[in-house]
């Protein structure tokens, strides 16, 4: 555990709130309820001073969303807040009539949403979204509204905005629709923004500008931000005040630097236990066991008892109560409430352990010889048609001469912004997409050009693992009937009795129950739904699996059980991963080699020592320097300016001049050759070499 005090040093957390004038937003007893009195939010209680950060962290399925919907008063139906008080600058929320609310709404209170493409209007264009809360909550005339919104897409770094306040959301990449959503929740001068998961899925150089923004806006207007997430990163930079929540309530609350240095309570303790990162490459993560229970579950005990390993006859038998800790810091646990288990309490969790020596996982030279896949100059272009006569005037690019090998039993990691054309490269390999030219070698077998019946016999090799488990499981069909589909397809096993056992062989080897083959995939949780997907591909004996960001969406303790998987299936199978990913943390943990990929080519690859910790390409840089780090080391924040081009117009010579500091006169005229770093590191740069 964190604390050094002994338990006669703690005390009992008073009932009554600090005093409350210096404070814009109090939360007090705030109780959530569906319409069969099941509990979403039980009890909450914070409070935001003014121009400060409080992040509410946790899984999904916490009630951290709820929690804001509640603040809002927009709860869906079937939900209704049961008992407690919501306060803004003095005034309460809950007894506003709704007329009234509207007036909160935008011009007090602003929210922004996790899913911006589903939160839009598609079918008005940005500028005519922004300009409804100006309408609402300013007294503006038509031109100055016109003028504010062009000020606000500029505010939030949106290029040419003129233009852009005349397009429609799907003209928009992710990151230029979560920035409208901003200047939207800004557009009324709201005291309070609440961002729910504002970065979810964003690339780390998106990401990066989406937070600068946050806390510049926050620097200058004193605005108060309620921050909810599940990225420990994100709350490192952004937070004052933290509270963690579990199974509807929050259980510990702290000053950043006090959570960070010390996290109390023990599911605080293993969130940061559970993060990814080179020293643990050579171990298994510290992944929770178990889900966050149901709505409804028993309130007379603690609800993390069931996966705590700290837990005793205590903590199954009554709540915690809040107990009062240094700088701050309190927290909902027995452990620091009773003699038994005092001891644990005084420990201190190693936030990053030392690396495993024993096993030497990883570091194999084995297979070098002869790659398992060999890709050799791909280009995938797609044609641009115009006209009446659908004529060819052009092509995009997605990629443009990638070449790659991968030994058996190793991870490569192809790392980029969305759009570079990873996923394409994933789907090229498998066939999936046809590539225009190029060699895709696999075990020694060219697939390009072969017919349909000599493919098939090698997709069984080749498998790949989608981003959204459940947008690739069929929903209408049982679990039993999506692993046995690849094996009929591909004449795998003799009959339907060896195929049930292999069915259940695959569950128990993902961790799932063999019971659980009979159900649909909603009854299902997202990391499960994530273990399903990689069954369905190991039904068919697979040596290589194509992973695209199978991890992106998932909360770090699941990320954690799905990483586990991965490595403990490579190490029993041999399997070779083609791991595509934004995600460096868990590039750096899984991966053996790393390739970095801009526009379509790849311009920096390596070892993971090599790429991650060294190096060479301005582009890989800037790429490191966006990761929110939670270790208290501070790399120099390297700002890409503008958009990546686009892959229908690559600019001439190197395609990252238009956005690199350190661009030459010959950057914009030849693309960079092959610089050779080392046997094993290469960077395309006319510069490298300095």
């Amino acid at each position: 555990m964190t604390s050094n005090h002994s338990i006669n040093q703690l005390r009992p957390l008073p009932n009554a709130l600090p005093e409350k004038a210096e404070f814009l937003l109090n939360v007090d007893g705030l109780v959530t309820n569906l319409n069969n009195g099941a509990r979403i939010v039980d009890d909450i209680s914070f409070s935001i001073k003014q121009g400060e950060t409080f992040a509410l962290l946790g899984e999904s399925g916490c009630g951290k969303s709820m929690t804001a919907l509640s603040l809002m008063r927009l709860l869906p139906d079937g939900i209704r807040i049961a008992s407690g008080d919501i306060k803004l600058d003095e005034e309460d929320i809950l007894a506003l009539p709704e007329y009234a609310m509207r007036r909160v709404r935008g011009g007090q209170m602003a929210m922004i949403f996790q899913e911006p493409g589903l939160s839009l209007n598609p079918v008005m264009t940005v500028g005519d979204q922004i300009a409804e809360t100006l309408k609402l909550h300013q007294e503006l005339g038509s031109d100055a509204i016109r003028s504010r919104c062009v000020e606000l897409l500029e505010q939030v770094g949106i290029s040419d905005a003129p233009r852009r306040a005349y397009e429609y959301p799907f003209q928009l990449s992710g990151g230029m629709k979560q920035r409208v959503m901003i200047a939207m929740a800004l557009a009324g001068q709201p005291k309070l923004l609440i961002a729910d998961e504002p970065t979810t899925a964003l690339d780390v150089t998106i990401q990066a500008q989406v937070l600068k923004l946050l806390r510049d806006t926050q620097q200058k207007t004193g605005m108060t931000l309620l921050l909810i997430t599940h990225d420990l990163g994100v709350v490192a930079q952004m937070a004052h005040q933290v509270g963690v929540m579990y199974a509807g309530q929050i259980i510990e609350q702290a000053p950043r630097e006090q959570l960070f240095a010390r996290p109390a309570h023990p599911y605080t303790q293993k969130l940061f236990a559970a993060l990814p990162d080179a020293g643990r490459s050579g171990q298994p993560l510290a992944a929770i066991p178990g889900n966050v229970p149901s709505l409804g579950a028993s309130l007379a005990a603690c609800r993390f008892a069931p996966r705590c390993d700290k837990a005793w006859a205590l903590c199954h038998d009554k709540v915690p109560e809040w107990t009062q800790l240094e700088n701050g810091q309190r927290v909902k646990c027995h452990l620091y409430t009773s003699q038994m288990g005092s001891e644990e309490s005084n420990l201190k969790v190693p936030l990053s352990p030392e690396p495993s020596t024993a096993s030497g996982e990883g570091s194999g030279e084995e297979g070098r010889d002869s790659p398992l896949l060999q890709v050799d100059n791909l280009q995938v272009y797609f044609p641009i048609h115009k006209g009446i006569l659908q004529r060819t005037v052009g092509y995009v690019k997605a990629v443009d001469g990638v070449s790659m090998n991968i030994p058996a039993g190793r991870t490569l990691a192809l790392v980029g912004e969305s759009g570079c054309g990873k996923t394409t490269v994933g789907k090229a390999l498998l066939q999936l997409i046809t590539p225009t030219a190029g060699s895709v070698r696999f075990a020694g077998h060219e697939l390009i050009g072969i017919n349909a019946r000599q493919l098939r016999k090698q997709r069984a090799g080749m498998q790949m693992i989608f981003q959204d488990p459940y947008a690739s499981l069929n929903p209408k069909m049982r679990i039993a009937e999506i692993l046995q589909e690849g094996m009929d397809a591909l004449s795998i096993a003799k009959n339907s009795d060896e195929r049930q056992r292999r069915i259940d062989e695959l569950l128990e080897q993902v961790g799932l129950e063999k019971s659980s083959k009979w159900r649909y995939p909603h009854e299902f949780s997202g990391g499960q739904r994530q273990r399903i997907a990689i069954a369905r591909v190991l039904a068919v004996n697979p040596n290589l699996l194509i992973c695209d960001e199978p991890t992106s969406a998932l909360d770090v303790s699941v990320q954690a059980q799905i990483l586990n998987l991965l490595k403990s299936l490579q190490q029993q199978l041999k399997l070779s991963y083609l791991f595509i990913s934004h995600n460096l943390a868990v590039v750096e943990y899984l991966a053996h080699e790393v390739y970095v990929m801009y526009l379509g080519r790849i311009v920096e690859r390596g070892t993971v020592e090599e790429v991650l910790h060294a190096p060479k390409h301005p582009y890989t840089r800037a790429l490191l320097s966006a990761v929110p780090r939670i270790d208290g080391q501070v790399m120099q924040t390297v700002r890409l300016s503008g958009e990546t081009p686009s892959p229908s117009h690559p600019p001439q010579g190197c395609h990252f001049h238009t956005r690199c500091v350190h661009a030459i006169a010959e950057c914009s005229a030849i693309y960079p050759g092959e610089t050779i770093i080392s046997a094993t590191h290469r960077v395309h740069c006319h510069r490298a070499a300095e």
